[in-house]
């Protein structure tokens, strides 16, 4: 099974929920190496500005999802 079967959800909870995966498979995508994620992690996890930048990949991520989804009207 794919590690993305669809952008179609029931919620838009479930919606962001993809927005999610979609930014954190972006990210291992481009940095396929666990280890240099992980030494990675302990400099963003306390940057203000790094969780405000991954924020907004997420938000645009889920334009995407909601669009997929006619906004769940």
């Amino acid at each position: 099974m794919s590690w993305l079967p669809s952008l179609i959800t029931e919620i838009p909870e479930e919606g962001f929920d993809v927005a999610i995966k979609l930014s954190r498979m972006g990210v291992k995508k481009t940095q396929p190496d666990d280890a240099a994620r992980l030494r990675m992690r302990a400099i963003y996890e306390n940057d203000a500005d790094s969780l405000t930048m991954a924020s907004h990949v997420i938000a645009t991520n889920f334009q995407t999802v909601a669009a997929a989804n006619n906004y769940w009207k």
